[in-house]
């Protein structure tokens, strides 16, 4: 959530931004190709079902889950576990609204 435009370009993982698809159906807009990303800025983004594709997406859907308006379910958390242990607990400490489910 920003004003005006971001370039990230990738120098070492070539499948770096498989999460920006996730991020888009949230509202996000994000453009990737190859080792590049463009993201334009957007006001809000929502809630979703969304996967994590690997640790750092997970984290990054987490984030963009708890700034967005609504619900958000993040899947494939065992990514995210692998990397970041009790991360709901944490962003709960500063005052997240997060909460892991069994399904």
């Amino acid at each position: 959530m920003a004003d005006g435009t971001s370039i990230i370009n990738e120098s070492i993982w070539e499948s770096r931004f498989q999460y920006t698809e996730e991020l888009n159906k949230m509202g996000a807009k994000i453009t990737a190709q190859g080792k590049t990303a463009i993201f334009e800025g957007v006001s809000e983004l929502y809630g979703a079902p969304v996967y994590a594709s690997d640790l750092r997406a997970g984290a990054a859907l987490i984030i963009a889950g708890i700034c967005a308006n609504g619900v958000t379910e993040v899947y494939n958390i065992e990514h995210i576990d692998r990397g970041y242990e009790n991360i709901e607990e944490k962003f709960r400490s500063i005052g997240a609204n997060i909460k892991r489910v069994s399904e």
